[in-house]
């Protein structure tokens, strides 16, 4: 604790205080338990499941005055026990998540330059992935404006392995080099509408020939729309994707989403959609062309099931997927409440070699228990009963059970603030 003291009197030192500006330094300390026996693909036969403990550590500064918001964030992730005691070095050390400034140029116009989480809507396309111990943030400028209640944001990214003297060439595996998007949204009485445009750049490298080695793009243009009254909510998303994907294949692709809630008491409510995402015949493109939609940056982890069978690292230009969900949120007191989720799974392309789509089923169950203002425990658990297509799919016929089950404390204290 005096170790953060001290670096919280440097930090304010060095920011210089003005009596108008706000400092705040909070923490955030999450452990989570998993045993895994399925998650994310079959399990297979003479393998024993998996067990661990993970945790996220992070210290956040947040400054504001009249004309600037900055604010950094340092993370610690580590597994427990993956650096052997009096070891003299950490596995993975100490990084940054997030650090920006954000310049109030006029009350309605800002810009945002550096690593930053960006989170719009629900999360499908672009979110911070907060499930995922490291989480999500992307080395960007974003230009924002906002007025009334119409706002815009522009995004502009590019990224390089490191200060070359020449060639702009990105090695980096599994990241963009180029990002641009825009992202507008309005509200009215009952309804929000948002529409987005991304052009997503991935770099291409021909290892015979580095003269081939180009940029290749691909565009995503869609909506979010989300309409409230008297407890009732109706969501929807439509997005298409063109262009190339990193293959040269033309890519054609769709995601459609539809949820409907309803408040039916100050306890319950519950939830019923339907979200399809296309997919390619077979499990893979062909004859050029990729009809695989990709949702890019979203958190994943929220949709599609909890067991992250789908587009969480994985089902990349697959068969796609046909969603049809249901959700009750059962708040048992003023501390608690109980998540209850029921996927049924689809492919939306034919399977290789199978006649039918079925993949199978999924129940998810999570506990959430505030004990305190800044202390959150919860618990899950999810099952997955697939069916031959899932087999099909993950190419596993062992036939075993497939269940997770976790218990994680959100610990989230302000430590210092000068207001």
């Amino acid at each position: 604790m005096r170790f953060v003291k001290e670096i919280i009197f440097a930090v304010v030192l060095l920011l210089g205080l003005s009596a108008t500006a706000q400092f705040k330094v909070d923490a955030e300390i999450r452990p989570r338990f998993e045993y895994r026996h399925g998650f994310k693909t079959l399990f297979p036969n003479d393998t024993d499941p998996a067990a661990f403990v993970s945790q996220r550590t992070r210290l956040k500064f947040d400054y504001k005055n009249e004309y600037l918001e900055a604010f950094v964030s340092l993370q610690d992730v580590r597994v427990w026990g993956d650096v052997k005691q009096l070891n003299t070095a950490d596995k993975n050390g100490l990084s940054i998540h997030q650090a920006w400034v954000n310049l109030i140029l006029d009350p309605s116009f800002s810009v945002k330059l550096g690593r930053q989480e960006i989170v719009y809507d629900d999360a499908r396309i672009f979110g911070n992935v907060d499930w995922a111990t490291q989480g999500r943030s992307h080395d960007i400028a974003v230009f924002k404006y906002k007025k009334n209640k119409f706002r815009t944001d522009l995004g502009f990214a590019f990224n390089q392995d490191a200060e070359n003297v020449t060639g702009t060439t990105y090695t980096v595996p599994n990241n963009y080099k180029v990002m641009q998007y825009a992202w507008l949204h309005n509200d009215w009485d009952n309804l929000g509408a948002s529409f987005l445009f991304l052009n997503n750049g991935l770099q291409y490298i021909d290892e015979a020939d580095s003269k081939n080695d180009e940029v290749r793009y691909s565009q995503t243009v869609g909506t979010h729309l989300k309409y409230n009254k008297n407890g009732f909510s109706l969501v929807g998303n439509a997005y298409y994707q063109f262009g190339k994907d990193k293959m040269n294949n033309d890519l054609s692709a769709y995601l459609l989403g539809l949820e409907t809630n309803y408040k039916w008491t100050q306890k319950v409510k519950t939830g019923l959609g339907v979200e399809l995402q296309s997919g390619n015949d077979n499990g893979a493109p062909s004859n050029g062309e990729n009809k695989a939609f990709t949702p890019f940056y979203g958190t994943n982890h929220k949709f599609n099931g909890l067991m992250d069978y789908f587009y969480v690292g994985n089902h990349a230009n697959n068969v796609g997927l046909l969603d049809l969900y249901f959700k009750a949120n059962f708040k048992l007191n003023t501390k608690s409440n109980l998540l209850v989720a029921y996927h049924n799974f689809s492919a939306a392309a034919d399977l290789q070699d199978y006649d039918k789509k079925g993949l199978g089923n999924e129940i998810d169950l999570v506990y959430a228990y505030k004990f305190k203002k800044d202390v959150t425990f919860k618990v899950g658990y999810s099952q997955l009963f697939a069916s031959e297509g899932m087999e099909v799919l993950k190419n596993n016929f062992d036939d075993n059970t497939n269940n997770w089950g976790w218990v994680m404390v959100v610990i989230k204290p302000t430590l210092f603030t000068s207001k």
